[in-house]
């Protein structure tokens, strides 16, 4: 008998002693804090270790009522304790379909821009109540970059992506538009964090007392302008009743 066959039968009853550990092992769910519209999900996972750095997808079309948009998450593990941060905000392209109508004209960009504490990618969605001429998209593209770096270079990533969900931000850049034309949506198709900043000592932020996204939601409805037609006054004519004899 070879001299290296007890080795290698000890080997293999390792190995199978492994796969009956791992076998035993049975994965769990575990909480997962999403800060940012104020709810819980679960994952499920062997140990909570284990989901650090994982990205997760959130669909907000009911909390958003009707609204299809995408939330990616990164998992961060801290004090026994998993808290998610977001990193992209999609606007789904079914959504904006049903958005343009027949006699209208869309404007669409892509830029990128820092903000406080990262680099982010921006891409806006306008659609205008009537057809307008390239003019009037070129003005509406150009002032609408401007606004938007404007606005976000004194702002954390963080904050941002509240204020898109809320519908603070899209409110504010549709009534300086108003200036040059009138719009029917103004949307924020992307917002995605290209490149995080280092900063030392930065925290997960928490806010366990803040309400539920769907409490926050400014609600703007998409108005269409519509010529009132005149309306005729009926006028009711007298019938004089014949006198009886």
């Amino acid at each position: 008998m070879p001299p290296f066959s007890a080795s290698r039968k000890e080997h293999e009853e390792t190995k199978e002693c492994l796969r009956m550990a791992i076998a035993k092992r049975k994965k769990r769910f575990y909480d997962i804090e999403i800060p940012i519209i104020g709810k819980t999900t679960q994952l499920q996972a062997y140990d909570l270790k284990d989901l650090n750095n994982k990205y997760i997808k959130y669909d907000l079309t009911r909390i958003l009522r009707g609204k299809s948009i995408i939330l990616n998450l990164k998992v961060q593990v801290q004090d026994k304790e998993a808290i998610t941060i977001p990193k992209e905000i999609i606007l789904m392209s079914y959504y904006l379909k049903r958005m343009i109508r027949k006699g209208t004209n869309y404007v669409e960009d892509s830029f990128s821009t820092n903000t406080t504490d990262a680099q982010v990618r921006i891409k806006p969605f306008l659609v205008t109540r009537r057809k307008v001429s390239r003019r009037v998209r070129k003005a509406l593209r150009d002032k609408t970059k401007e606004e938007l770096i404007n606005y976000v270079k004194d702002k954390d990533a963080d904050q941002l992506f509240k204020e898109i969900l809320r519908n603070q931000l899209q409110k504010t850049l549709s009534l300086k538009l108003k200036k040059i034309y009138p719009l029917s949506l103004c949307e924020i198709r992307v917002f995605k964090i290209e490149k995080e900043f280092e900063i030392k000592g930065k925290p997960v932020k928490k806010d366990k007392t803040e309400k539920p996204l769907e409490e926050q939601i400014i609600e703007e409805p998409i108005t269409e302008e519509t010529e009132e037609k005149p309306t005729k006054k009926i006028v009711k004519k007298k019938v004089a009743k014949k006198k009886t004899e």
